[in-house]
């Protein structure tokens, strides 16, 4: 999961290399992806109303399911 949202981070950013994913698991077994990025492409990241991270969760937990997982995704500032 964490190789697919840093590819999917990477393709939105103008500065791919400060890129940082980060994930752990929780008690209760949901597993949370922390993502960093830039500050200049923390908006690019979020989208416009929230669009583009929304889609990145989607597509997220649409993997996760799969696996029977349960998986949020935060942008760090």
């Amino acid at each position: 999961m964490d190789e697919l949202v840093e590819y999917l981070a990477r393709s939105l950013v103008d500065d791919p290399d400060a890129v940082s994913v980060e994930s752990f698991e929780e008690d209760d077994g949901s597993v949370i992806i922390e993502l960093s990025v830039a500050d200049d492409d923390v908006g690019k990241v979020i989208g416009r109303g929230g669009r583009t991270v929304n889609a990145l969760r989607c597509v997220l937990r649409a993997s996760a399911a799969k696996q029977g997982r349960r998986l949020l995704l935060d942008v760090v500032d």
